[in-house]
């Protein structure tokens, strides 16, 4: 199948740089409405089969214009919600949470205080993907957030972290990548920066 995977847009959390990642979660920025409705112009001409989203209202909120659009049902799947900050959560000091989230890499166990281990995450975030993948649907989005979705790619699409550390994931940000749980996930595009393998 082809999934994007698309960030949520910019909410209010987001401008004061705070780390918002519980449920519910605060709303879109009026700059974050016009991402969504760019975003329902972008993909608007795909064929898509369904609309997948977190459990928090931005990345409802994200996908509404291209449900609208393209009148299909926004499925709700908690498993793509952000990795949980737990005891930083809207703290404005990332450090702490992102050195948690790189820690990951070799020690998958380590846990985010209150929040999220590495294994845990991924779990999650696994079965979500293997849902989506499940229902059968030659195209889909699934909208989800930054951190989730850098982790789970680096994780999960072959390729180096260099490749993932230098590069943006800005909000409404799209990432494209065919395949399944079985065989494997291959990136096409990071935003609009087609990807070719080797």
């Amino acid at each position: 199948m082809r999934l994007f995977l698309v960030r949520h847009g910019q909410t209010h959390a987001n401008v004061a740089r705070q780390l918002d990642t519980a449920v519910p979660g605060v709303d879109l920025t009026e700059e974050g409405r016009a991402q969504a409705r760019a975003l329902a112009d972008r993909l608007g001409g795909e064929d898509l089969g369904a609309i997948y989203t977190s459990d928090l209202v931005r990345t409802q909120q994200t996908a509404a214009p291209l449900a609208e659009l393209l009148g299909l049902e926004m499925v709700v799947l908690p498993g793509l919600r952000e990795i949980q900050a737990g005891d930083y959560e809207m703290s404005t000091d990332w450090q702490p949470y992102i050195d948690a989230v790189v820690r990951w890499r070799d020690d998958p166990e380590h846990t985010i205080p209150g929040g999220d281990s590495g294994a845990v995450f991924m779990e999650r975030y696994d079965a979500a993907i293997a849902s989506i993948a499940s229902d059968g649907h030659a195209s889909a989005v699934a909208v989800s957030h930054g951190a989730a979705m850098r982790v789970w790619c680096s994780a999960s699409l072959g390729l180096s972290a260099e490749f993932f550390d230098g590069r943006r994931l800005d909000n409404a940000h799209v990432v494209t990548m065919e395949g399944d749980p079985e065989t494997g996930w291959r990136l096409l595009a990071w935003g609009d920066e087609p990807v070719t393998h080797g």
